[in-house]
Formats: C-alpha cells, structure tokens, sequence
C-alpha cells in the first residue's frame, strides 16, 4: 500500500490540472469565506462558515481528486497491471487514494486552526472532529461511486461536479436556514447531516445527543456509495 500511494503522491504533484482544481481552489475559496468571516456570520453563524470549510474541501479536494485520480488509472491501465500483482483489491485503492485524503485533511486542520485562531474555538472540539471523519468517509465512497461511472479523466470533471457543488449548495442552505423548516429534506441530502452537525460543534447550544444522531444519515450514504461502487467500479477501461 505505501509504495502505491507514494507513487500516486509524485503523480498528484506532478499533475498541475489537478493540483489546481483539486487542492488549490478549494482552499482558495476556504479562504475567501475566512477573510469575510464577518459578513457571513451576519448571513449564518461561525458554525456555518466552519461547515462551509470543511464540506468545500471534502468536495473538490477530496471527492472530486479521487474522482479524477481512479479514472486516470484505469484509462493508463494502471488498475490493470496492479490487480495482476498479489495485492488486493482494498489495498490498491487504499494506496491510490491515501495520500489525497492526507492532503485533504492537512488542509482542513489548517484552516480551521487559522479559523479558531482568528474567530474563537469550537463548543466541542470532540464533536467537530467527529463531524469532520463522517464528512470525510462519505465524500470518500461517493468519489468511489463516481469513479465508477467516469471514464475519463476528462470525464471526471463532469461526473464530479453536479455533487460537489450541490453539498456545498446543501451546505449553505442548512447553514443559513437552519432545520427547523424541511429537517428531515434538509438532513437526508447529502451533505445536510454533516453541515448541522459541524454547526452544532461549532456554535454550541444542541444536545450532544441530538448532535450524534446526525451522524446516521451521514454513515447511511456511506453504506450507499460503498454498495454502488461495489456493484459498479471498474478495473479496466469500457472496450
């Protein structure tokens, strides 16, 4: 596993299209809401930009490079050659998409230091890092399920962009709105569980019982994308 994700790290590096789309602008754009942290807390709260923080990067840093990175491999056939070696299928993945998630993750413990920093600290530390990895796990096995019905690298940027954007869509209304109108609408999207819930760490004031049952709609898109992608993923390009 380690050599795979060391070469795909090179590769990561070596892709400027990717560094850019994948990794650049999605803390860009994070960045962008911390410097008029002011004018949208007036719009939401602290939570709602924290939310916004970290659904962004999962989205275009996380789910959309992995989108990209497992569909460049199976069109250059590295998919390919790799299931013909002993390792197995979990740990040619795990490699290929390690070092995005690492990546992805670094920069979202930046960006919410800077945030607390410059802003306060969370409510609930615990629950926020909590709020993080279930974000963090969805945004994962959607980027599974994608590669699954991506062909290209060409094609990713297709496939990927109606969900990135629509969690973060998700995400700005959850944050703004609120739930108490439309809960369950709002919770069951993807992405609206875990905006409510990184609010909730952020900003203070929910159950923390009421805040873990959050996680449930989140986890359930977790089982959904790793059975979709289990019935569709593909190792080889279509002939």
């Amino acid at each position: 596993m380690i050599p795979i994700a060391h070469s795909e790290l090179v590769q990561i590096f070596r892709n400027r299209a990717v560094l850019l789309t994948g990794l650049v602008m999605p803390v860009a754009a994070s960045a962008f809401f911390l410097v008029n942290r002011d004018t949208f807390e007036r719009i939401g709260s602290l939570g709602y930009i924290a939310a916004v923080v970290v659904v962004t990067i999962a989205a275009f840093s996380l789910y959309a490079t992995t989108v990209t990175t497992l569909a460049t491999r199976r069109q250059d056939l590295f998919l390919k050659r790799m299931r013909s070696t002993a390792a197995a299928d979990p740990t040619i993945l795990t490699g290929l998409v390690l070092p995005v998630s690492v990546i992805s993750a670094l920069q979202v413990t930046v960006i919410l230091v800077v945030f607390a920093a410059v802003s306060g600290t969370p409510a609930n530390v615990a629950l926020l890092a909590v709020a993080v990895l279930a974000t963090w796990a969805m945004m994962l096995a959607l980027g599974l399920a994608t590669a699954g019905v991506t062909d290209s690298p060409e094609q990713a940027q297709v496939t990927s962009l109606p969900l990135s954007l629509g969690v973060v869509a998700v995400t700005s209304w959850v944050g703004i709105t609120g739930t108490a109108d439309l809960p369950w609408l709002k919770r069951l999207l993807p992405g609206g569980s875990a905006a409510e819930l990184v609010v909730d760490a952020w900003d203070g004031g929910a159950a923390l019982t009421d805040s873990l049952t959050l996680l449930v709609p989140t986890l359930s898109w977790v089982v959904v994308a790793i059975a979709l992608a289990t019935k569709m993923f593909r190792w080889e390009p279509r002939r």
